[in-house]
């Protein structure tokens, strides 16, 4: 008889793990209030696909989600990732900050063994929960040797997603998670699906690498909008990562220009991104020449913009470098 794949399921709350007072009311409830021996008992289904440990790391939120809290998770994972009686990962995960967490872990796990995010957008009191399917789905994919090497997933809504790719793009459907070129595939009768890859590099062939690194660099996302001025730009002082989050493609409005630039001269890394919610930025946009010599993200959106700046600060601090980055990640 062949034995079942070893799943650790890592818990982290958020409304998969959450409760209301209500069973019609799917958004006045507490997130995280559910452990994760709970939430997988409630799924005895999940003994036929996986022998699972439940470990709870975090129990909050996403919305308070921490860059501490996010070092602290990936380190876990690469601990767990390491050792021979674990043959993959699920984790459970607030949808507000499920894209961050996982595109983070994605370009900084040194393992090719299979790592899934998951999270629900209603919570298990609520009448049609997902988060069951959801988790069942999740646990179907990590279990999958299919799934071995294709960097982090996102699995929601019986569909498997790149972490790279992968945004949350609505407030409250159970279909909120898409991808700009869709998803990586599918959780069909049980199996998983995959129809194309994503061809970026990832986990164990990325330069990042967290065991030295003490903190994040700090970073805020400045959106732009009609009425921005300098007034706004100027509080930004003393961050690392300043990412703008402009207009089409990357449009930064002429009358803040000479305040990022600024803060760019005092040394920090700035850099182009769309407010849009998808396409692509050019290093030559429709600016003044100063905000063209600025990082220009490519494809990434700005939540996963301050990411990978972030990590790529940590590799070197020259600009052509870090666009290199942008433009290899």
């Amino acid at each position: 008889m062949t034995s079942l794949p070893r799943l650790t399921v890592l818990a982290m709350g958020g409304t998969i793990a959450g409760s209301a007072a209500s069973s019609t009311d799917p958004t006045g409830y507490r997130a995280g209030t559910t452990g994760v021996d709970e939430l997988l008992a409630a799924l005895p289904e999940l003994e036929s696909i996986a022998t699972l440990t439940g470990e709870q790391f975090a129990q909050i939120d996403s919305s308070d989600l921490t860059d501490e809290l996010l070092l602290g998770l990936a380190r876990r994972a690469n601990e767990l990732l390491a050792n021979d009686d674990v043959d993959g990962l699920v984790i459970t995960h607030g949808t507000d900050t499920l894209e961050e967490t996982a595109y983070l872990l994605h370009l900084v796990l040194k393992s090719s063994k299979p790592v899934v995010v998951v999270g629900s957008m209603r919570p298990p009191t609520a009448l049609s929960p997902d988060g069951p399917r959801n988790i069942f789905a999740a646990v179907t994919v990590a279990a999958s040797p299919a799934s071995a090497g294709r960097g982090v997933l996102v699995v929601m809504n019986d569909e498997i997603h790149s972490a790279r790719d992968v945004s949350k793009s609505s407030s409250l459907r159970v279909d909120s998670f898409e991808s700009p070129y869709g998803p990586l595939g599918a959780v069909v009768d049980g199996q998983a699906n995959f129809y194309r890859d994503n061809t970026r590099p990832h986990t164990s062939a990325t330069e990042f690498d967290l065991s030295g690194v003490e903190r994040m660099p700090s970073a805020a996302i400045l959106f732009a909008h009609s009425g921005l001025d300098e007034r706004f730009v100027e509080g930004l002082t003393g961050y690392d990562v300043i990412v703008h989050a402009g207009f089409g493609n990357g449009t930064v409005a002429t009358r803040v220009i000479d305040a990022i630039e600024r803060h760019r001269a005092a040394g920090t890394l700035v850099v182009r991104a769309t407010r849009t919610g998808s396409g692509h930025v050019t290093r030559v946009g429709a600016s003044a020449d100063t905000a063209n010599t600025w990082v220009a993200v490519d494809d990434q959106n700005p939540q996963r913009a301050r990411i990978l700046a972030c990590l790529a600060l940590t590799v070197t601090h020259d600009r052509d470098e870090i666009q290199r980055i942008f433009h290899r990640y």
